[in-house]
């Protein structure tokens, strides 16, 4: 018999808890073994009950999701799962929470009804599952990392171009380590795309978070929008994103709103476009993610004449989606995440 996951809850509403608290509760795997309304409540509860997954409001009085989380994980590191609002400042601090440790995040039902709040639960539900099997013992180390380097030694040899392209794709713990990975991209990088799975409204805020943060320029992905040298380019949530061909450039192409590989955005959908247009031209890397979405497609890149690797299992936060690229031959290596950057930028400067 499966082991009962033991869940804390923490939101400032009384309400919030308790249909937190009873959703949860409705599957046999998962218990909840307290609630707290501020993360000073939490804390203690934390040390005492020592839960295997929380839930977590992103917008408290007192202290926030995200401050609390910077607090908590370098010495108590536990799965968590933020419980996010729709407003701008919501969709902020979510981004930031994920940076700071947070496994995922779900969206607060945007209407009362009984559909929409049973989607939510649903939703919670799966999550919890997935963030029990996650080790999150890693942010100790990391927090304790006093500076980290941006340089990227192999950055010399790159020339600025307009005809490669360097393809992404993650899902579960991508935020953090594609940070880690664009950070180190030197300011002429070949033209990037990202399929990050997450939903529309928090690409944007990701992208432009992440433009504060990375040498290249950042921006959610707009139908039309050339792949150029120094841009980095992220599929919007809510819409599939292919790169084509027009003339001498590549260009991006954003379709229909349907689920490929159980998700819209799909790093299926992506990778197989690059295969077919950018061939020997383009490199690829598959990160951290639950399932096999962009296996398929990094396949097709593969055959395609494109190079590509993924994330190892130990840097991995889920070592799903590149585990299952490398089983079926797309990643032709399992690199750590901190020389994810190194390696693609070496396999740019042996593409044809």
């Amino acid at each position: 018999m499966a082991q009962v996951i033991r869940v804390l809850v923490v939101d400032d509403s009384a309400l919030m808890r308790n249909i937190l608290s009873q959703g949860l509760s409705m599957d046999p795997d998962i218990e909840v073994i307290g609630t707290a309304p501020d993360p000073y409540i939490a804390r203690d509860k934390i040390v005492e009950l020592q839960p295997d997954v929380m839930t977590l409001d992103v917008e408290m009085p007192r202290m926030d999701g995200v401050a609390f989380l910077r607090k908590l994980m370098p010495q108590y590191p536990i799965p968590t799962i933020m419980v996010s609002t729709l407003t701008q400042h919501g969709k902020q601090i979510t981004i930031e929470a994920l940076e700071a440790g947070a496994v995922d995040f779900i969206a607060k039902p945007a209407s009362n009804t009984t559909s929409s709040l049973n989607a939510v639960l649903t939703e919670l539900r799966s999550k919890v599952k997935i963030a029990a099997t996650v080790n999150v013992s890693h942010w100790k180390d990391k927090w304790q990392i006093a500076a980290t380097t941006k340089a990227v030694t192999s950055s010399s040899v790159l020339a600025e171009t307009t005809d490669k392209i360097i393809a992404i794709g993650a899902s579960i713990g991508g935020t953090d380590a594609i940070c880690q990975v664009i950070e180190k991209f030197p300011a002429t990088t070949p033209g990037t795309v990202i399929v990050q799975h997450m939903p529309a409204g928090f690409t944007k805020m990701f992208s432009v978070r992440l433009n504060q943060l990375c040498p290249m320029h950042v921006k959610e992905a707009e139908h039309g929008d050339r792949i150029r040298s120094g841009l980095i380019l992220i599929a919007p949530g809510g819409k599939q994103l292919e790169v084509v061909r027009n003339g001498e450039f590549y260009e991006i192409q954003l379709g229909g709103e349907e689920k490929v590989s159980g998700h819209c955005p799909s790093v299926d959908v992506m990778m197989r476009s690059v295969a077919k247009h950018a061939g020997t031209n383009a490199v690829g890397a598959m990160l951290t993610g639950m399932g096999q979405d962009g296996a398929e497609g990094m396949l097709a890149m593969k055959q395609a004449g494109g190079q590509c690797i993924a994330q190892d299992e130990e840097s991995s936060v889920v070592f799903g989606m590149p585990r299952v690229a490398f089983e079926k031959g797309g990643a032709e290596q399992l690199v750590p995440l901190d020389n994810i950057a190194t390696s693609l930028l070496t396999l740019l400067t042996k593409t044809i």
